[in-house]
């Protein structure tokens, strides 16, 4: 079996005094392993690079690089990780060449990886002996403590430390992770190990011993922990399709539409809306949740979507139809209701899809479309503006794959110019229960923004709902007007 490569990266700034310690204490027990150490030189203003070069270590094969352009903490990494993955190495182990971190410890870090057992070790002061005993100072280690609570609470994790630089990975799952986008500073490491979790690879905490070193001095504590919280805030928020960050788009894919049962919302509104027995086109049905609610009513539903959907939802009949062409697949005047849910946002024109919908009534006026979409002008998205957030998400208001955004005025103009009468408008409040956890604090959220809805509907309103209802086209005007006048309407000279 052929040995794993592993790459020892040295990262080095202004570490003359110490670089050649840090190279010597790699121990030999790394012989076993197909070993190469890489150290990276950020422009220091010393001789760092030359000392290294300089080293006499021999035990391991050794390549020194200088930046031209000083990179930052993050930026050496990223040379170092892309350096791992181009020759094809199996891990890297990342090591300061302050001498802040042990060499004498990477036998022991190693083995994890070695054995496949995690996809990254993360080393760990706060482990084993007690580290203010090992000689951190009180202010960090209390600084330490309540960074790495909050980002527990707000990551759902349990690490004991987030903040040591000692670390290993698996360079296979480095693959996977879009490091390059990660922060050139300190903060890269609180953005690498927050991908980690959120593309679900595994990560192992070991003890490492405390060292001091002048690292520490280059690291400004107020401005690290405002960045490190605001990084970790924002990664969680983007769950929520408040936020969105590409860096961290890696969590597993979930359905775009979900259910909305349980709770106010659109899904519940209309179910409320449409009587038993109704007949109904679920236009853009997903995964056929309100569709499997309508047949609990006795509805005749048929189904409008894009793509096939397996498993087919519990429908009368379904039909595959792309929104974006031009006319409307089924005459919607034999429907009593038409549901248009979180649809027509999606489209590339939905001036063009409401008009087609209204000439498709050919046999009747008596159908209703019960509408609904986003608010882009609800309060926490024009906080987001006037912050200068305004990003896309994988979700929410602001979902990438939405083509036009509305306000409860623009969205009765989509109707009421292309020939609709409009019967009921209601504010939807946020989903708390899908984006929280259904449970009695997320209930009692969407009961305060049902409130403040009624304070301003266009402030607090997370989505909007319409009912609107078909005005006879002119083709069945002039249908029903030839009806009604009979055949001795027509004169012949």
């Amino acid at each position: 079996m052929p040995k794993k490569r592993v790459l020892i990266l040295v990262v080095a700034f202004n570490a003359v005094r110490t670089i050649s310690q840090v190279l010597h204490r790699v121990p030999a027990a790394l012989l076993e392993y197909d070993t190469e150490i890489l150290v990276v030189d950020d422009s220091s203003s010393d001789s760092t690079f030359h000392r290294a070069r300089e080293s006499g270590q021999s035990r391991f094969p050794m390549t020194v690089l200088c930046n031209p352009v000083k990179q930052g903490y993050g930026g050496i990494q990223k040379i170092g990780f892309h350096y791992a993955i181009h020759e094809n190495f199996d891990i890297v182990a990342l090591l300061h060449g302050s001498g802040k971190y042990a060499p004498e410890a990477l036998p022991e870090l190693l083995k994890p990886l070695v054995n496949g057992q995690t996809d990254a070790v993360l080393g760990s002061r706060m482990m084993g002996r007690n580290a203010l005993m090992q000689g951190m100072p009180p202010y960090k280690y209390v600084a330490n403590r309540i960074l790495t609570g909050l980002q527990n609470r707000l990551l759902g994790t349990s690490l004991s430390e987030f903040h040591c630089g000692y670390r290993l990975y698996s360079v296979e799952a480095l693959r996977r992770i879009p490091f390059a986008s990660n922060s050139q500073d300190f903060l890269f490491d609180t953005d690498l190990v927050i991908q980690f979790f959120r593309a679900g690879l595994r990560t192992l905490e070991l003890p490492v011993p405390v060292y001091s070193s002048d690292e520490i001095r280059r690291v400004k504590g107020l401005p690290y922990a405002w960045g490190v919280l605001k990084t970790t805030a924002l990664s969680r928020v983007q769950d929520l399709g408040l936020m969105y960050q590409r860096k961290f788009d890696l969590a597993a894919p979930v359905a775009r539409y979900q259910s909305k049962f349980g709770f106010e919302s659109p899904h519940t509104l209309a179910l409320e809306r449409i009587p038993e027995g109704s007949s109904v086109v679920d236009v853009g049905c997903a995964s056929g949740y309100m569709a499997a609610e309508l047949k609990r009513k006795n509805c005749r539903v048929t189904a409008i979507d894009r793509h096939p959907l397996t498993p087919p939802p519990p429908v009368d009949r379904f039909i595959q139809h792309d929104l974006g062409e031009t006319g409307f697949p089924v005459d919607t005047g034999g429907f009593d209701y038409v549901l248009l849910l979180d649809v027509v946002e999606h489209l590339p024109s939905p001036e063009s899809f409401v008009e087609d919908l209204r000439a498709a009534g050919r046999r009747g006026t008596r159908t209703r479309v019960i509408f609904s979409t986003g608010n882009v002008a609800f309060l926490v998205t024009r906080l987001m503006l006037l912050l200068g957030f305004f990003r896309y998400g994988p979700r929410g208001i602001l979902d990438l794959t939405h083509t036009r955004l509305f306000t409860f005025a623009s969205a009765r103009a989509l109707f009421v110019q292309a020939g609709y009468e409009i019967e009921e408008v209601i504010g939807v409040p946020a989903p708390f229960p899908l984006a929280l956890g259904d449970h009695a604090f997320a209930r009692f959220l969407v009961r305060v923004n049902h409130w403040l809805i009624r304070l301003s509907r266009a402030a607090f309103s997370y989505q909007i709902f319409m009912v609107v209802r078909p005005s006879p086209s002119l083709e069945w005007l002039l249908a029903s007007a030839r009806e009604s006048s009979g055949p001795e309407a027509s004169t012949q000279p």
